[in-house]
């Protein structure tokens, strides 16, 4: 599982590089999505091929930054943690840990 988990993360580097630097959006057809919030200001729309490559994209009204977390049971412990975002000079910072 924790080799999964190092692939998903270099994996979700190279997705989400390419929607920061581009200036627009990839939109890749992702068959699953849901609100993850009551407000419906975060939005994730998944997928996954037959090598079980997952592809995440996830829309956030946001000040700036976000984070998004993955772990085997729902929780905080033990996830695995993808943070981004842009400063006020407009560049912008990804970090996976």
């Amino acid at each position: 599982m924790a080799v999964l988990l190092s692939r998903i993360k270099g994996m979700l580097f190279l997705l989400f590089l390419p929607c920061f630097c581009s200036g627009q959006p990839a939109s890749p057809p992702l068959r699953f999505s849901i609100f993850l919030d009551p407000s419906n200001m975060v939005y994730l729309r998944w997928d996954h091929d037959e090598q079980e490559l997952m592809t995440f994209e996830l829309q956030v009204h946001t000040t700036g930054w976000v984070a998004f977390g993955f772990s085997r049971h729902g929780e905080l412990p033990g996830s695995d943690i993808v943070i981004g975002g842009v400063f006020p000079n407009g560049s912008i910072y990804f970090s996976v840990s």
